[in-house]
């Protein structure tokens, strides 16, 4: 998550689930996480019966909404000007916590003079090449190269009172023209979550998909960084933006580098043209200052694990085997090449993309451009079966296509990393039934059929799955300890694990599979995964027994800031750690971090030494980022989705000028004269994803047959629909038949003096299973972020007719 990352200096979740209750306001926007995540959601009962707020901001009246003190409606795609006018009410009335701030944050750092902001522009915006450059985005520097400061905050070229001049335009009266939210509405919520910023409170933000699947999610998340650390709310117990995660693996798949752009553990990935050797890759990555002084130490452990005795300090450590991207290669690129006819192959696990892609009318049209697909599942899914689903002639289509049967979560172990970055250990509860093989099985006989396959082979190619090193068990199915052990790291010469991830070293007698997760096996037979000792239930549930935390156990993160400048805690009753000076370190040194949490700072570093008071360890300068660069700019800025049916109301530039937008014969816009109506999509409890387990099981089909469009009764009396009638609702890209759902969950929105509607959408439905119907994205664009390349799928335009 960048906006996280940039912001802090890392892209979890703050804080973790159980935490959730030592918070005094909940907000949950882009989430409904009674319904998503209802389970967890029990944290949100616990404090609330403490008496915390919970506070709703969504475009329908969700099962959150119904259990929140305070409801807000608001407009998909009007997120960033609903907090910016959270941010603009905290700075015009002087509730930030003013000490946090100064010290914790770089808000006293004073900016280039030069830098500007101008008709939703940045200084350096350059339109022929719709790019900037950032020659203005830099602080001024003292002569030892530190930033200037003015810790009053009354220089007018601070952060802070950059910051307060951006967002002075988000006043009420402009959230209420922008977002639809009556001004009585927003000022509640502004209100009551403002009053966090007070040392002995704390808030926490609740988000997921809802507000990850814009075309400006990364700033959209930096606003409500910038937001949290102005009230002081990070690092603190009952703080945080928590994203949460719609699967129990997401978060371990993201730290395992699923994504192509990073390797285990977030170090990126090299490139081809700026990478062409370790030195330089080193050299250019490593910043000067912060943690990340450490990459190369976290770098080279990592090709050891990989490459074993092939790693050599003579030959790069194998760094030549890495492959290097040359291009970008995200979801929506991916399939506009394999739509291009530029990709052969493709293997789906543990997905189905074919409904749950959007634009999914050219992503299965993609498919039908492959020469060879492998699907492994539990069932065939509309992905494995594309080729016979509506509107194909399974007679043009060439693709082969494989169909491997996959054991569920119940039928197979190891570990499993949740939304608050706890690794836990899940045995097997069943054998998988028939051929069902697991997803380790997989991996591993393709890593050893393949090294069988090259055995022989001289070529050059060939050379890396050779050295790949291999060595989980005789058996199909490989020993996961034996993988967490690797991952871990573990001393060269010996074998044995390495403590944590400060042992690792640069200089090849280190391995390690991902320095993040160092730690979870210390030593020969200590799988902390598999721990089970939890805290009294009055605690802070910090639960140090339970499981493993990355980073070293550490339950909340940046927990440096939960104490003032001078070691105290903020907040006596729920303090994490604090400074002692009578401490007694290894040899006898005293003056330590102490507390109830792993500090997330150096143990021995004094409140009063240098750096002392940075609690951002993972930023070069340790300062939480009110400023902040990304690809749109250093502060966020509201943006119109890509597809709108209002024109910006903030600036004469409607969408998000960096938006990735792609333009195949199949990529196409709506025009709001055509599709006036606002469209998202959501998920519902019935249903899990792309429904391909849901919708083969009788009794979740007997709660949630068939797909539904969700629409106001005003929109409904507009186009003569009563509720139960069948209606077609159609974008620029295809349309979907559905069941009308007329509620008064969801309402017109008056926007500077115009009504607009919208309607919700669930994207379960597909045309195999049990419960077949249409998949919602069949709507949706290929419109993406500009940093992470996420679609746009909650804020789109259709129309709705009676079927």
């Amino acid at each position: 998550m960048p906006g996280l990352g940039t912001s802090f200096g890392r892209g979890a979740m703050t804080n973790h689930w159980i935490d959730v209750k030592n918070a005094d306001a909940i907000l949950i926007m882009g989430s409904n996480a009674a319904e998503n995540h209802p389970i967890a959601f029990k944290w949100v009962e616990v404090a609330r019966e403490r008496g915390a707020v919970l506070i709703s901001v969504d475009p329908r009246f969700t099962r959150t909404s119904a259990l929140a003190d305070i409801y807000a409606p608001m407009r998909s795609g009007a997120d960033i000007a609903f907090l910016g006018g959270m941010i603009n009410h905290v700075l015009a009335n002087n509730l930030f916590q003013r000490e946090y701030v100064v010290e914790y944050t770089n808000a006293a750092f004073l900016l280039d003079p030069a830098f500007g902001f101008k008709d939703g522009y940045f200084s350096g915006w350059d339109p022929a090449k719709k790019t900037y450059d950032r020659a203005t985005w830099k602080f001024q520097l003292e002569a030892d190269g530190t930033p200037k400061q003015d810790k009053s905050l009354k220089d007018p070229n601070t952060v802070f009172q950059r910051l307060k001049r951006h967002f002075g335009r988000y006043t009420p009266e402009m959230v209420e023209r922008v977002c639809g939210t009556p001004r009585a509405d927003f000022l509640k919520v502004a209100d009551a979550f403002a009053r966090t910023g007070a040392p002995d409170r704390a808030g926490t933000i609740m988000y997921a998909m809802g507000w990850t699947q814009h075309s400006k999610a990364t700033q959209l998340i930096r606003t409500a960084a910038i937001l949290q650390l102005l009230l002081g709310n990070i690092g603190v117990a009952g703080g945080g933006v928590n994203a949460l995660r719609g699967l129990s693996n997401v978060q371990g798949s993201t730290d395992m580098a699923l994504l192509f752009h990073i390797l285990p553990g977030y170090l990126g990935t090299p490139t081809r043209a700026n990478h062409p050797t370790l030195q330089e890759y080193l050299d250019k990555e490593t910043p000067k200052t912060g943690y990340w002084v450490n990459k190369p130490k976290f770098f080279v452990s990592l090709l050891k694990a990989w490459y074993g005795e092939a790693a050599r300090k003579d030959n790069e450590f194998a760094y030549q085997y890495l492959p290097k991207n040359s291009g970008n290669y995200s979801h929506m690129d991916l399939f506009e090449a394999m739509y291009a006819g530029k990709i052969k192959g493709f293997v789906v696990t543990g997905q189905n993309p074919a409904v749950s892609g959007p634009n999914s009318s050219l992503e299965r049209k993609a498919l039908e451009r492959l020469e060879w697909l492998v699907v492994r599942d539990l069932f065939e899914t509309e992905t494995a079966a594309f080729w016979k689903g509506p509107g194909v002639d399974p007679a043009k289509v060439a693709t082969e296509v494989f169909l491997l049967p996959s054991a569920t979560h119940l039928e197979r172990e190891g570990t499993y990393t949740n939304s608050g970055r706890w690794l836990q250990w899940k045995w097997k509860a069943v054998e998988p039934p028939g051929d069902a093989r697991s997803d380790a099985w997989f991996a591993n006989q393709l890593a050893v059929r393949l090294k069988k396959l090259y055995a022989d082979s001289k070529a050059p190619k060939d050379q890396p799955v050779l050295a790949l090193t291999w060595g989980y068990g005789a058996s199909d199915e490989p020993d996961l300890e034996k993988v967490l052990a690797e991952v871990n790291g573990y001393t060269v010469a010996d074998g044995k694990p390495v403590k944590s991830f400060a042992f690792l070293t640069d200089d090849g007698s280190t391995a390690c599979g991902n320095w993040i997760y160092s730690g979870v096996f210390p030593a020969e037979g200590q799988n902390r995964a598999k721990s089970r000792k939890a805290d009294p239930p009055e605690s802070l549930g910090l639960n140090l027994g339970w499981g493993f935390s990355w980073p070293v156990n550490r339950r909340v993160l940046y927990n440096r800031a939960s104490a003032d400048p001078r070691g105290k805690p903020w907040n006596g009753e729920r303090a994490l750690i604090w400074w002692d000076p009578e401490g007694e370190l290894p040899g006898g040194k005293k003056g330590k971090w102490v507390g109830k949490d792993v500090p997330d700072f150096r143990p021995d570093l004094a409140p009063e030494v240098k750096g002392g008071g940075n609690p951002f360890i993972m930023r070069a300068d340790g300062k939480g980022g009110l400023w902040a660069p990304l690809v749109e700019g250093p502060f966020p800025e509201h943006y119109e989705p890509v597809e709108s049916p209002v024109r910006n109301l903030l600036s004469p530039t409607q969408s998000n000028p960096l938006a990735a937008i792609y333009k195949a014969d199949l990529d196409r816009l709506g025009d709001p004269k055509d599709f006036p109506i606002v469209a998202t999509t959501y998920r519902l409890t019935e249903h899990m994803h792309t429904g391909s387990i849901t919708r083969n099981l009788p009794w979740l089909v007997e709660l949630m047959p068939s797909l539904f469009c969700e629409m106001s009764r005003e929109l409904a009396a507009e186009k003569g629909i009563q509720n139960g009638d069948p209606v077609v609702v159609r974008s620029a890209r295809g349309e979907v038949r559905a069941v009308a759902y007329v509620t008064g969950r969801i309402r017109p929105f008056k926007l500077a003096g115009r009504v607009v509607h919208q309607v919700g959408i669930p994207w379960h439905w597909g045309f195999m299973g049990m419960a077949k119907g249409d998949s919602a994205n069949l709507l949706t664009p290929h419109v993406g972020d500009a940093n992470t390349r996420i679609q746009e799928s909650k804020a789109f335009l259709v129309d709705v007719r009676k079927a």
